[in-house]
């Protein structure tokens, strides 16, 4: 299975390969070293404005068999008011971003569309992260890559030199913030109002 982080561009920034078929989205997710760099505070701050609100810390838009962590962004399974239904709407087509990268990547490589058995494991993993290096190159050098675009800095490592106690003290402050549901419930609700007061749609009245 391959776990993978796409924006709209088709750049892929995340990709994690070697689980088993088998295993579901949860399994890849507790496997992934997505979260590793924000666990150990070393992961890019990327400042952000929602409407007044501002923001440093990226998020993904995910389905809904993802656990409501702050780095997560859901629609909702059950909608009942127009503003909701218009997030969940656009959060979902932005979500198809990923699966079109999929599409590209085995468009592109028509060795990820053959057989593999005949490959060891370790083959394998090397034949995606090529694949996949070499797709983003290719979105580089056609100038469509909206990463140049984008700021954010690196933050100072404060863990050098601290003790093995710091570390596992600063590891578990940072679990606790990616896992807080308050924190993904705020930031939903905040998308869904700035969506909605600048929805493309005129005819829809506020409630």
């Amino acid at each position: 299975m391959l776990e993978a982080v796409a924006s709209y561009d088709n750049w892929i920034w995340h990709a994690y390969f070697g689980m088993a078929g088998s295993n579901n989205d949860l399994n890849v997710l507790n496997a992934s070293p997505l979260f590793d760099s924000l666990l150990t505070d070393t992961a890019p701050q990327v400042p952000y404005e929602i409407g007044d609100v501002d923001f440093d810390r990226g998020y993904y838009l995910a389905d809904g068999i993802y656990p409501s962590w702050a780095s997560f962004v859901k629609g909702f399974s059950s909608v009942v008011d127009a503003k909701r239904k218009y997030f969940t709407k656009k959060q979902s087509a932005a979500r198809k971003d990923v699966e079109r990268t999929f599409g590209i990547l085995q468009g592109r490589w028509g060795i990820l569309r053959q057989r593999a058995r005949a490959y060891s494991v370790n083959a394998i993993k090397r034949i995606m992260y090529a694949c996949i290096i070499l797709h983003n190159m290719i979105i580089e050098d056609n100038g469509f890559n909206i990463a140049e675009n984008k700021s954010y800095y690196l933050p100072v490592n404060n863990l050098q030199g601290s003790t093995w106690y710091e570390r596992c003290d600063v590891y578990a402050e940072k679990t606790k913030e990616l896992r807080d549901k308050d924190e993904h419930e705020y930031l939903r609700h905040t998308l869904v109002s700035h969506l909605w007061h600048n929805r493309d749609d005129p005819v829809v009245n506020d409630l």
